[in-house]
């Protein structure tokens, strides 16, 4: 009796556990609406806009999801520090916050296929013809002194190169801006951000130095919701409404093999 008893209280404890383990994407259809942390302070993914309103890469990509999935879109700002305990605490279904992939995280969150390109690369203007490293020999080109795209291109810059090395962002833009440099080597979001808001000079992309690219963070064990996922980035890049996306906010297309 007390052998039965024990089973039928570990039985009723799995059934308690498999329920509170709900399908995410069930839910989601359900309810009509899907919850989607993004940044608000980190444009061109997610800011606010002059209307008060969410704005950015990011925040299409999630409008593009909830369309797919026919279902209403809630947008949950969040902080680069608690976007994915967002998602582990069933506060959001997604999370689509510039969010790269990385061992320890993966260890905790589940990601999709990459939706937006995110690197560190070589820009300048149209006229000046440079496709990889090589291509420098001859050319200046301004760095902030430690960066990661300066500790990269040390290591692939051909001899006659110069690398001109400033102590911060805004003097290694400006130094390019005035015409100091031919060349800017920096990370695709502030070079973005840098043509958007000048017209003295083009900041268009020449290569990557360095690729990071950005996924969609999906809580453990939701397979039905990442398969989702894949699935719409998948029809999203093959129909161009992703590279849309991309032009928009980063004012290039969606870079090779993403």
């Amino acid at each position: 009796m007390i052998i039965r008893t024990l089973s039928t209280a570990i039985l009723s404890l799995g059934l308690l556990a498999s329920a509170a383990h709900a399908d995410v994407l069930e839910n989601i259809k359900k309810s009509g609406v899907i919850r989607v942390a993004v940044p608000q302070d980190f444009p061109p993914f997610g800011t606010v806009g002059t209307d008060m309103k969410p704005q950015g890469y990011d925040i299409d990509t999630a409008a593009l999801i909830a369309k797919d999935l026919g279902v209403k879109l809630e947008l949950i700002p969040v902080t680069s520090t608690n976007r994915i305990p967002y998602i582990t605490t069933g506060k959001a279904d997604l999370v689509i916050s510039s969010l790269g992939k990385n061992p320890d995280r993966e260890k905790v969150i589940d990601f999709s296929e990459a939706y937006a390109p995110f690197f560190n690369g070589v820009f300048g203007p149209a006229d000046i013809k440079v496709e990889a490293a090589a291509d420098l020999a001859g050319k200046t080109i301004a760095v902030t002194r430690g960066s990661v795209e300066d500790l990269e291109l040390t290591k692939i810059a051909p001899p006659t190169a110069v690398l001109k090395r400033f102590e911060d962002n805004n003097s290694t833009i400006s130094a390019y801006l005035s015409g100091q440099t031919q060349l800017i080597a920096t990370g695709n979001v502030v070079a973005s951000a840098v043509d958007e808001r000048t017209d003295k000079r083009d900041v268009l992309t020449k290569f990557i130095i360095k690729n990071s690219p950005c996924y969609v963070g999906v809580n453990k064990g939701e397979a039905a919701l990442l398969a989702k996922v894949n699935e719409i980035i998948g029809k999203a890049k093959k129909s161009g409404d992703l590279n849309k996306v991309s032009v928009k906010w980063l004012k290039h297309p969606l870079t090779a093999g993403l």
